[in-house]
């Protein structure tokens, strides 16, 4: 797949002190900008693929309400969208952000655009629902059809009354492709959101560094961090693997997800990863060993709405100056 060529490590940084301060200042961490010591650990627990079915809801609502999952994401195009949605709206209290989906991948299980399938029509394969896979989409749609299609999502999230704190791209649609890129920052923008966003030292592994400082350059705030390189070690066991990771957690705002769902006929007959959302499900809701581990590290645990309460206010201050 394609994605952004590189740019200077110094236009990044000079891009992202523009927006924290005035030229010259000392930077400050995001940890810090969020009212915490610069060495102190906090972690955002999200949950993926929320409204994707009933037992995703489930297991996400129990997370939320006795577990360490500190906000999730839906996915607005799936058939339970409208149950999760209802929850959210009674539950002001909960974080939820927008899954964003421009692709649709399971075998029997498949749902279809949110906006009218005319003004994307590259994004609906021949059956009528949205391409399973990454490059399909790249090869039918277009950045234009991707940015009406999550325009649309975000919308219908707000209208059914969700408070929505934050983007991210389902399966990286939006995260793969320069032109796509925009259009992930474009949403960013114009619904005022924090975003999921890979940590410096991926990006810049994937020789593009500059991605956070265009993103940072609109205001846009995203965590330090981001578990995504790491995931190719769960094979090693789904709770050892976690409790490795937190175990490692760095100074600053890191962000993990997690698949939460019950071990039902439902998800076993949508995903052969039932499994192991099943056990993400049991390690960040019950399992004592991993909220000893938390306690013990002294990990402060935040959703995203704090880093949106952050952008807004930033982007406030901005315009004083």
């Amino acid at each position: 797949m394609q994605i952004l060529g590189p740019r200077l490590v110094l236009l990044a940084l000079s891009l992202f002190c523009s927006v924290a301060g005035s030229p010259g200042a000392e930077v400050a961490s995001l940890a810090e900008r969020l009212g915490y010591q610069p060495t102190d650990k906090l972690l955002i627990v999200n949950g993926d693929d929320v409204g994707m079915c009933h037992t995703a809801n489930l297991a996400t609502i129990e997370s939320l309400e006795k577990g360490q999952m500190c906000c999730a994401t839906i996915m607005v195009p799936c058939p339970w969208f409208p149950e999760i949605a209802a929850y959210a709206k009674n539950h002001p209290e909960k974080d939820f952000g927008i899954h964003l989906c421009h692709t649709s991948e399971w075998t029997k299980y498949r749902w279809g655009t949110v906006a009218p399938r005319e003004q994307v029509p590259g994004l609906v394969d021949p059956n009528g629902y949205l391409w399973p896979e990454i490059p399909d989409v790249y090869a039918h749609a277009t950045p234009a059809q991707a940015l009406i299609e999550g325009r649309a999502q975000i919308k219908r999230a707000l209208v059914a009354g969700v408070d929505v704190t934050h983007l991210d791209s389902h399966m990286g649609t939006l995260q793969y492709h320069p032109d796509y890129m925009k259009s992930y920052l474009q949403l960013a923008v114009e619904f005022d959101l924090p975003v999921r966003m890979a940590s410096q030292e991926t990006l810049a592994r994937m020789d593009h560094p500059e991605i956070r400082g265009q993103f940072a350059a609109q205001g846009i705030v995203s965590p330090d961090y981001f578990i995504f390189d790491e995931l190719k070690n769960e094979s090693k066991g789904v709770k050892a693997f976690w409790l490795e990771v937190v175990k490692n957690l760095k100074p600053g705002v890191t962000e993990l997800y997690i698949h939460a769902g019950l071990p039902t006929d439902e998800l076993k007959a949508i995903t052969g990863s039932w499994s192991t959302r099943a056990q993400e499900f049991e390690v960040f809701t019950h399992d004592a060993e991993m909220k000893q581990l938390i306690a013990d590290q002294k990990i402060i645990l935040i959703g995203y709405r704090p880093l949106r309460d952050l952008q807004h206010k930033e982007r406030v201050a901005a315009k004083g100056r």
